[in-house]
């Protein structure tokens, strides 16, 4: 009896060399002009950009046709003229990554949830809706994730009063609050 541990099974062939062009193509080819922009980044690494109402859409496909199975991160960041919640998908087999960065304007805040197409969302847009205040429309549990539930205000937004979560933090400490 050996006690030699099991070598995992070679992968041969992944990363996909060339893959990242392949996948800008389909997607130009699926979605043309709906696409604001679209590039390959660096090796493996596709970026678009795209209005909120293509969000969906643009999602679904790249689950269910180009197979990226893996949602690794939603963030959001706040742009002088408008918001983006970015998305960063993963396909396990070739290797490619696709950032796909939604545009949102300021004057409303909201965006589709992608909850029903990968369960990984739940907790990246509560947080996200947290600290940036995007309404992720039909998302199932849109609760406060990491700042009390009486926390009025979205941090990381640029017009965010800094002296009001001081002030807010004190009051809490002095009634006894953690």
């Amino acid at each position: 009896m050996s006690t030699a541990p099991a070598r995992a099974p070679e992968m041969n062939d992944r990363p996909v060399a060339g893959i990242e062009i392949e996948v800008l193509a389909d997607l130009k080819r699926q979605f043309g002009a709906k696409l604001l922009e679209a590039r390959v980044v660096r090796p493996l690494v596709v970026e678009v950009a795209i209005d909120r109402a293509d969000l969906v859409a643009v999602c679904q496909h790249l689950k269910e046709a180009a197979h990226f199975e893996h949602l690794g991160c939603i963030s959001a960041v706040d742009w002088k003229d408008h918001y983006e919640s970015v998305y960063h998908l993963e396909n396990y087999y070739n290797g490619c990554v696709v950032q796909v960065n939604a545009r949102i304007p300021h004057d409303d805040p909201k965006i589709a949830t992608v909850c029903p197409l990968w369960n990984a969302a739940n907790y990246h847009e509560r947080e996200a809706w947290d600290l940036m205040g995007i309404v992720y429309v039909g998302h199932p549990d849109l609760r406060r994730i990491l700042l009390p539930d009486d926390f009025k205000f979205h941090p990381l937004r640029k017009d965010f009063p800094q002296e009001v979560d001081r002030q807010y933090i004190s009051r809490r400490k002095l009634k006894g609050g953690k």
